[in-house]
């Protein structure tokens, strides 16, 4: 991973086409939609934009942890997104009926720097959530690894670093 951060990021699709920058704002506008998406429930919108290879990480205990020795929150492989949602969906998830009332707010987003056809975004978050059981408030930081898939920008993997990951968390059973 290159260690400078530029303005913009260049990156090349996986079929080799010419390389296209990746601009703040376009990133910007991306994890926000993301995160729209995530919060008004739309699970198939939210779903497109994950990579085939996709990882989906929310770690206990610490930010660091190794998700394959230690127990996570959240470590879905692409498959496991999908299956999650297709939960979700069913209207048989007892945790979320009725449904939570989300917003967050994404916010110091910056580019770390990029590895070949990726580049790693990190972005701070607040997260309002509102059911029957009364609010909570999370927050933490999000590392993004984007890609361009037919021009597009993608999710090929979200980290979700809970403020309060060493602590027992409440039932999250959303899209954090």
């Amino acid at each position: 991973m290159t260690s400078t951060v530029p303005s913009t990021v260049t990156s090349t699709a996986a079929t080799g086409s010419v390389p296209t920058p990746l601009d703040i704002r376009d990133i910007e506008q991306f994890l926000y939609r993301e995160a729209r998406f995530a919060d008004e429930h739309d699970y198939d919108a939210w779903e497109s934009l994950w990579t085939h290879d996709a990882l989906y990480w929310v770690p206990a205990g610490a930010d660091d942890s190794d998700p394959m020795t230690q127990m996570s929150v959240i470590h879905d492989n692409r498959n496991r997104i999908s299956t999650r949602l297709k939960q979700l969906k069913t209207g048989r998830r007892h945790a979320q009926i009725p449904m939570s009332r989300l917003r967050r707010v994404v916010s110091n987003v910056e580019i770390i720097g990029t590895d070949g056809a990726e580049t790693t975004v990190e972005a701070n978050f607040v997260l309002v959530e509102s059911r029957e059981r009364g609010r909570e408030v999370w927050a933490g930081r999000y590392t993004y690894r984007l890609r361009l898939v037919d021009g597009e920008l993608r999710l090929a993997y979200k980290k979700v670093a809970l403020v309060d990951n060493a602590r027992v968390l409440p039932t999250l059973a959303f899209l954090i």
